[in-house]
């Protein structure tokens, strides 16, 4: 008969392939409500075969109960946040579940140290010693701490940046380079230090420093790179996550860990590629990028126009591109848009959208919000897939987008988003763009698209323009 921590392991190896599954459904539309599904069942089965294995282990009746109250604590809390965050704030409540999984990381470190090297005449560190693995011990301690140091105050100030509590603008310190690569250098100065002499206050100091270095990583970086910051801490936080399995000897943290630290590696490098950003320089906390002057230029004023108007002028298009971004998320316009869809193409109009990597403040933000509102999947089109069409294109509705459509990218090399790959929407014959003000974007940086011939803007909340719009092409359609 099986015992239970066999039987605890074997449902570690099940949970492992279930999140390998559910990463492998997330990364299609079609997969990602099955891929989502994955998870949730991966994560019941570890949660499970961890109990089990701590009865198998014969945990006091204290260390259970508190267990399984820690367990219905986080449940509580995280089915009421799931009820009432809405989808403008996804990023910033995904940025802070990160610092609470570099927390835990940083707590895991200091338990392992006060188990174990913190009273080097127990029993287990002279095991380890004469097995001549305290030193790994210690080495494990160590970088656990920093890497979920860095974590949890990196991504505390990713959730301040995006939920508009921190200025947008990056830090500007003297010598913030040299402030990131000396506290890299002094971090593995004192991992040496450590494995030769595991001392209380080597712990305190790296876990100042990794502190200290999470919040000026991030505070480093400008609002317009946030997205790729997002996503890198969730790959810090698989990491953080992996250094925990190593201490506490789970196979399973390890192997999700290291799942999550690659996955967001890899999604950040492609965000950075989409972005003409060096993935070096943005995980170094904007190394050797420095913000362009700010732009005063006079571009005159813009021309407006009514929903009335831009109705008629939908009306007798044949080719119509949507490029939402961010303001239609917080106006919650996807609605509208769908319908204003449904409506064009019944008309025999022509409609796309065209989705930035980086459109909204999270991976794949833009893509949610249309497929909860039934957008066809097949007409929402990526950047490289939709660039070259905005030629022969007769209407563009740029909604709630700024720096993703800012012609400055390609036309001005002082600009602090040049380089930057942008959707090419003054290409086509009419743009109408919908914005509240003339305000600027995430990035800080006008927009000369705003003043160009061919653009129109169509003032006020995003959703309301929207339903504006529907009912005038409602009204034309009935006389």
């Amino acid at each position: 008969m099986l015992s239970l921590e066999t039987t605890a392991t074997a449902a570690y190896v099940v949970a492992a392939l279930l999140f390998i599954l559910a990463l492998a459904g997330l990364s299609k539309h079609e997969t990602s409500r099955a891929g989502n599904t994955f998870g949730i069942a991966g994560m019941a089965v570890a949660l499970i075969a961890t109990i089990a294995l701590a009865l198998a282990r014969h945990i006091e009746p204290v260390g259970l109960g508190l267990l399984v109250g820690a367990m219905v604590i986080g449940a509580v809390i995280g089915l009421w946040r799931a009820r009432i965050v809405e989808m403008t704030g996804m990023p910033e409540l995904i940025a802070l579940l990160h610092s609470f999984v570099g927390l835990a990381a940083v707590l895991v470190g200091w338990n392992g140290y006060l188990h174990v090297e913190r009273e080097l005449g127990g029993a287990e560190a002279l095991q380890l010693g004469r097995e001549g693995m305290l030193g790994i011990h210690s080495a494990e301690v160590f970088i656990g701490v920093f890497i979920g140091g860095v974590t949890f105050t990196g991504s505390v100030v990713a959730n301040l940046k995006l939920s508009a509590r921190m200025k947008s603008a990056p830090l500007m310190l003297p010598g913030k380079n040299f402030l990131n690569v000396g506290a890299l250098v002094v971090f593995v100065a004192l991992t040496v230090w450590f494995v030769i002499d595991p001392q209380l206050w080597l712990l305190i100091a790296v876990t100042v420093l990794a502190l200290l270095l999470g919040w000026h990583l991030v505070a480093s970086i400008g609002g317009g790179d946030m997205p790729v910051v997002v996503s890198m801490l969730n790959s810090y936080s698989g990491w953080a996550a992996a250094a925990s399995g190593f201490l506490l000897g789970n196979d399973l943290l390890i192997i999700t860990g290291a799942l999550v630290g690659s996955s967001g590696a890899y999604l950040s490098y492609i965000m950075c590629k989409a972005m003409n950003r060096s993935f070096i320089s943005v995980i170094a906390g904007g190394f050797g990028i420095e913000a362009g002057p700010a732009d005063d230029t006079d571009y005159g004023e813009p021309r407006e126009i009514t929903a009335e108007s831009a109705a008629e002028l939908l009306a007798n298009a044949h080719s119509v591109i949507i490029t939402p971004g961010y303001g239609m998320a917080v106006a919650q316009a996807q609605y509208g848009v769908a319908e204003l869809t449904r409506r064009l193409r019944q008309s025999g109009v022509n409609v796309r959208f065209g989705i930035h990597p980086v459109a909204g403040r999270l991976p794949g933000h833009m893509n949610v919000l249309l497929a909860e509102a039934k957008v066809p999947y097949d007409i929402v089109l990526e950047m490289d897939e939709i660039n070259d069409d905005f030629d022969d294109t007769d209407v563009v509705l740029v909604i709630g987008a700024n720096d993703t459509v800012n012609p400055a990218a390609t036309e001005d090399p002082n600009s602090p988003i040049a380089g930057m790959p942008v959707l090419t929407v003054w290409n086509a014959r009419n743009v109408i763009v919908f914005k509240r003000s003339m305000a600027s974007g995430y990035a800080g940086v006008q927009n000369p698209l705003f003043f160009r011939e061919n653009t129109q803007m169509l003032f006020g909340d995003a959703k309301d323009r929207v339903d504006a719009i529907n009912a005038a092409l409602s009204v034309s359609a009935k006389v």
